[in-house]
């Protein structure tokens, strides 16, 4: 149950303050430097099970050698593959950024699309990962939610859901527009940094007096 004076509006002006003072996650960073949307898809494609210190290593590499469609299908898979190495199923994604590009091709003249779902059209494009072209490449409205996200707004009782899926539908129907670009930034901060899957760092926590503790079996 959401605690009687959770006030999002409260916590997510707290968190813009002290997030700050860690190390970003790689894709908003990414966002806010400006990358083009055909960056932001394939590096969040990379990112996939994969730690942003190795991620932010990757990309540049695989950019500086094909940094549009059409270079990109330039490459052979393998060679994508050699690129990439050693990002977490990085023949998949070889394989995977490949179909895409050539998607975007055929479809879209080499441009990414702007739409939900048109980007969620693209193989092995998911929720999290069109949200976050919305949101970083096009500072589009849309809400990105991982393992960080879900855990954190059903540990704080604000949403009450099974996956991260279910989580972005109900914060899309309860959390105010203004929020949603940026709350997966935040949100992915205090995950890395404060709120842990296990013994999360409440008494370091910013928010831990709005917070309803769902699950929490010892903290620190």
């Amino acid at each position: 149950m959401t605690l009687p004076n959770f006030d999002i509006d409260a916590v997510m002006a707290i968190l813009r303050e002290a997030m700050p003072r860690f190390e970003q996650p790689l894709i908003e960073a990414m966002g806010e430097a400006s990358q083009t949307p055909f960056r932001i898809l394939v590096a969040t494609i990379l990112s996939l099970r994969t730690k942003d210190i190795l991620t932010a290593v990757v990309a540049p590499r695989l950019f500086a050698a094909a940094d549009t469609p059409a270079r990109m299908l330039a490459l052979s898979e393998e060679r994508i593959a050699e690129l990439i190495y050693p990002v977490g199923f990085y023949r998949t994604k070889a394989k995977s950024i490949r179909a895409v590009c050539a998607l975007l091709l055929e479809r879209y003249g080499g441009a990414v699309p702007n739409t939900l779902d048109d980007l969620l059209a693209l193989p092995g494009v998911g929720r999290k990962t069109a949200n976050l072209v919305l949101t970083a490449g096009y500072g589009l409205p849309g809400i990105c939610v991982d393992t960080h996200v879900h855990r954190i707004c059903n540990r704080w009782g604000y949403v009450h859901t099974k996956d991260p899926e279910h989580t972005e539908l109900a914060l899309r129907a309860k959390l105010p527009p203004e929020h949603w670009i940026s709350i997966n930034g935040l949100l992915v901060t205090l995950g890395q940094n404060i709120c842990h899957p296990t013994s999360p760092r409440c008494s370091e926590c910013p928010v831990a007096d709005y917070c309803a503790r769902v699950g929490v079996v010892r903290s620190r």
